[in-house]
């Protein structure tokens, strides 16, 4: 296991915040849109609060044993609270939903003891929104009367999702986002070819417009697109039955791509047919002008807000393939519904 290192567009950020570390809060809400480094992020500032001997610019050392138990993943005052990893029919799975509340209980017991290295002990949880009820409300009483020398760190890229309660005891960090320039000058730099049609696709978060490079799901993209912008030969029932042929394992990832192309998608059809531009797909700019041409905004609109709550649904225990064809049939309607005479 390697220490963190910032990406470029957080580098000085980082140095800020690392530079008054001895005055930060107990509790900090690291946030903004996924695909931007948060997780990064949260691990260079946790190693450079636990370092023992920061350099001159408040950057961790490397070298002493807080960071070598860093690197090795094995730091004792340090606990990393994420989903946990269920067991499905034999196949295990991350289940990103929910982080239980046993866990928050186990960190209520780690933050009462005494730091091993006499120096702050550090605790974060990624993604915050993915606490349920009862580990949110659990988590209270920490945030309430956290223990001296405690930082909780929590990383989220939805903190609407979280309780006001849990908001209010948090001081909030926006994370930095590079600007297009800095994102296209990181994706080349990582070897990723057509890196503005990446971006895009992505949404200006260079992390993931990096993992969309891959061939396959370009593929995929590809072909689910060209049945989009031909919703008259759409089949919901044909592209549910294909789902429903993948292995296991790949269903909810397929699910989640298309769900993914689904709200860009709309959102591209009605920002066109508001008189806008394409944001996500350019490489399908004509087909999309095409079919956005005949449409009212408002029914694509109101489309695009429904897609959203079905992507919650990816770990709900309806099957894959219903959540698929009833989005799809959505779809078909919207675009019927949105049809300008």
């Amino acid at each position: 296991m390697s220490l963190a290192v910032p990406y470029p567009w957080q580098a000085r950020f980082a140095a800020e915040w690392l530079a008054r570390r001895e005055s930060w809060p107990h509790a900090l809400l690291l946030h903004g849109p996924a695909g931007f480094g948060k997780r990064a992020l949260a691990g260079f500032l946790v190693q450079g609060c636990l370092c023992e001997a920061p350099q001159a610019d408040a950057v961790p050392c490397g070298i002493c044993p807080s960071c070598h138990w860093l690197r090795e993943g094995l730091h004792p005052d340090l606990r990393w609270i994420e989903p946990v990893v269920a067991e499905d029919e034999g196949e295990t799975k991350v289940r990103p939903e929910i982080i239980r509340i046993e866990q928050i209980r186990e960190l209520a017991d780690f933050v009462m003891l005494s730091a091993h290295r006499r120096g702050r002990k550090a605790v974060v949880i990624a993604p915050a929104e993915a606490m349920n009820t009862a580990a949110a409300n659990a988590l209270l009483k920490t945030l309430e009367e956290p223990p001296p020398g405690t930082l909780l760190l929590l990383v989220s890229d939805r903190p609407g999702r979280l309780p006001a309660t849990v908001l209010s005891r948090c001081t909030k960090l926006a994370a930095p986002r590079p600007d297009a320039e800095a994102s296209l000058a990181w994706l080349r730099h990582e070897g990723c070819s057509a890196a503005d049609a990446l971006l895009a696709q992505a949404g200006g978060a260079p992390l993931r417009a990096r993992e969309l490079g891959d061939a396959t799901y370009q593929a995929e993209r590809s072909a689910f697109l060209a049945q989009l912008a031909a919703p008259a030969r759409l089949s919901a029932i044909a592209l549910g039955a294909r789902l429903d042929a993948c292995p296991k394992p790949e269903r909810k990832v397929l699910l989640g791509q298309w769900l993914d192309l689904l709200a860009s998608w709309s959102f591209d059809l009605a920002s066109l047919a508001s008189g806008g531009a394409v944001r996500y797909h350019p490489d399908f700019a004509e087909a999309a002008a095409a079919l956005a041409a005949r449409l009212a905004p408002l029914p694509l609109i109101r489309y695009h807000r429904g897609v959203l709550l079905h992507k919650r649904l990816i770990g709900h225990p309806l099957t894959p393939r219903l959540v698929a064809e009833q989005a799809l049939q959505a779809y078909r309607e919207a675009i019927v519904s949105g049809a300008a005479g």
